[in-house]
């Protein structure tokens, strides 16, 4: 998924019941956080959602390798 100039990505987890764990489901660009819950919510609103959570891909640290988490083409590390 491609970004526009200015844009985050941000990954979006959810679980359906509160004694399920968090999944990711999905990644939605947006330019800051509060778009970014409403692009989630409308973008993958076809379940019940007891909880869904987004957080800015950036965010996420890798712990156990030096690659960047996430990273799909070379292009996003920049």
């Amino acid at each position: 998924m491609g970004h526009l100039s200015g844009e985050r990505l941000y990954e979006i987890f959810a679980r359906q019941k509160r004694e399920d764990r968090l999944e990711h489901i999905g990644t939605v660009s947006a330019p800051n956080p509060e778009l970014a819950r409403v692009y989630a919510w409308k973008t993958y609103d076809e379940a019940t959602w007891f909880e869904m959570v987004v957080a800015p891909r950036d965010a996420f640290r890798a712990v156990n390798r030096e690659e960047v988490p996430f990273t799909l083409h070379p292009a996003e590390t920049a």
